[in-house]
């Protein structure tokens, strides 16, 4: 088990983020079907989170009406952060698969622009892959323990990229 996956309400707060009690009374955890989010979900949010999970949806589409879908979960004012695999080799190829998909600069520009359609504005995207040297170190399978920031994935190199939107 890697602990990647939250199984209860306590699971979320594991680090600390803030008081137990306070943490408790004012979030909830309730499993939900991510290419199919309730509708009783619609505007009930002041915040949406989702990490690194949005490309393990099915297909590009799939984690692009994700993003889309949980946008309208937000009450006005709230806000929206996730983080998905970005593909740094390519513009126009990339790897999809089912299970895992790395999405391009034209996919976040394309989600970018329906968000925005949509009346919601997106913080500018940061695409600057870093010139530092532990920005040229890609880990490959199998993968180290220890943090990366690039991998191999399917042929192309990923790291991640962070989204964030706010519903006015």
């Amino acid at each position: 088990m890697t602990n990647q996956h939250a199984y209860a309400l306590e699971s979320l707060n594991k680090y600390g983020v803030c008081p137990a009690d306070q943490f408790a009374e004012r979030v909830s955890f309730e499993f939900a079907d991510m290419n199919a989010i309730p509708e009783k979900f619609t505007g009930a949010f002041d915040f949406v989170w989702s990490c690194c999970a949005f490309e393990h949806l099915g297909s590009i589409r799939h984690g692009l009406d994700f993003v889309k879908n949980s946008a309208r979960c937000l009450r006005p004012g709230g806000v929206a952060v996730h983080t998905t695999e970005f593909n740094l080799s390519s513009n126009d190829e990339t790897f999809e698969d089912p299970g895992c998909v790395i999405f391009r600069k034209q996919d976040m520009e394309t989600l970018r622009d329906e968000l925005e359609a949509d009346g919601y504005r997106v913080a500018p995207f940061n695409f600057n892959p870093g010139g530092k040297p532990v920005d040229q170190h890609v880990d490959a399978p199998p993968y180290a323990a220890s943090p990366h920031l690039k991998i191999a994935l399917g042929g192309y190199v990923a790291t991640s990229i962070g989204l964030i939107v706010h519903k006015p």
